[in-house]
């Protein structure tokens, strides 16, 4: 190991406190390769553009709108091309740890990062103290990152145990295949996964009418028009999501929807 590891846990943690996006940039260009990737539970962000959009997301909505920073523990240990080190996030102006974040990274010939795996515990209610996004908030990183369509940045959203359901009578649907009993962060992509290969996003639209938040609660009314691509018919329905913010992430997803218009369009006769 050539380099000074606690130097570059140092500017690895600095990077996602960066406000500055010419200094991000260059800061995440001297980090990783440039065919570098970093894989955490629910994503893979391969490339510099994909781990500028990464940082740069992060940075958005945990430094700048939920006044928390990233802080490195002091435990770096490296040798031949591989370092490990762990970080805490913290309420800017004090508090207790809302998270901690486990890295292991591995490094090419000249000390940047080809491959970076990184492990996270979600915050526990009670213990952030730094004003977590609220569920306005939430509800509105929520909408514009599903307009995106990114499955796993959706997810991220997610707490790692969710309450989901959707509107059926029994755990899964016999037509609908995104109609099925999920739990996690990594069901909560692999839904939206699922809905975008059935029913392609460039032929969808969702307008939403109504917005209310209410403390911890939130619901969405609004209507979803979408081509399923197996058979070529559009369905169009009303909906209502209860969505409910803990500590900043969603811990319920109730969806009530129009299912039975939703089977027919699934209908091949």
């Amino acid at each position: 190991m050539r380099i000074d590891v606690n130097e570059f846990a140092g500017r690895y943690v600095a990077v996602w406190n960066e406000a500055d996006p010419d200094r991000r940039h260059s800061g995440i260009a001297g980090l990783w390769a440039e065919d570098g990737v970093q894989f955490t539970d629910t994503g893979e962000y391969r490339g510099h553009s994909a781990l500028q959009a990464r940082v740069t997301e992060a940075h958005q909505q945990l430094v700048e709108q939920g006044g928390f920073v990233f802080r490195a523990a002091g435990d770096t240990v490296g040798h031949h091309d591989a370092i490990r080190f762990t970080t805490y996030m913290v309420p800017a102006h004090g508090g207790e740890i809302a998270w901690t974040g486990f890295v292991f990274v591995r490094l090419d010939e000249d000390g940047r990062i080809l491959q970076d795996y990184q492990f996270g515990d979600a915050p526990t209610a009670g213990v952030a103290t730094g004003n977590p996004p609220g569920t306005r908030a939430v509800m509105e990183e929520f909408l514009r990152r599903s307009g995106k369509g990114h499955p796993e940045h959706i997810a991220e959203l997610y707490a790692p145990k969710v309450d989901w359901r959707v509107d059926w009578p029994t755990e899964n649907h016999p037509i609908v295949p995104w109609i099925r009993p999920r739990s996690t962060r990594a069901d909560v992509a692999d839904h939206f996964h699922t809905f975008s290969q059935h029913c392609p996003p460039a032929e969808g639209h969702v307008s939403i009418d109504h917005l209310m938040v209410d403390g911890i609660n939130a619901v969405l009314i609004g209507t979803s028009s979408q081509m399923v691509k197996s058979t070529g018919k559009r369905f169009v329905m009303t909906f209502a999501l209860h969505l409910t913010v803990e500590d900043g992430l969603i811990t319920r997803h109730h969806m009530y929807e129009d299912s039975l218009t939703v089977a027919e369009a699934f209908d091949r006769s």
